[in-house]
């Protein structure tokens, strides 16, 4: 695949779902978070959950950067740091109360299976 067609399909989903990119940001966020902690079998309250999302999404936004040319390196910048925060914003909620108070997701104080 082209890199400009990562791109491309990136503006169609989000222009044929009426769901801003912001939005997919936070959705896209959430499910790759718990898809990657289910196919590592691991707990969300680990680490590498989140830092796989984290470097999913530095690639995702670096790659954004290469293709698209804004006239103002500040906004796209800017809007880049806006975009890795809005997606990284509820795995890292998930994970805090999962390793913190995990009573909140399942009842009880043991978080049970630390892998």
């Amino acid at each position: 695949m082209e890199l400009s067609s990562w791109y491309q399909l990136k503006l169609f989903i989000a222009h044929a779902s009426g769901i801003s990119m912001d939005a997919w940001h936070i959705l896209v966020g959430v499910s790759a978070f718990l898809l990657i902690a289910r196919l590592l079998d691991s707990n969300v309250g680990r680490p590498l959950p989140w830092l796989l999302l984290l470097a999913a999404e530095l690639i995702n936004e670096a790659y954004d950067i290469h293709i698209e040319r804004w006239p103002d390196l500040g906004s796209q910048l800017g809007e880049g740091a806006k975009d890795i925060m809005l997606t990284m914003a509820l795995p890292t909620l998930i994970a805090l109360v999962a390793r913190w108070r995990p009573r909140l997701l399942t009842g009880r104080d043991d978080p049970g299976n630390e892998r």
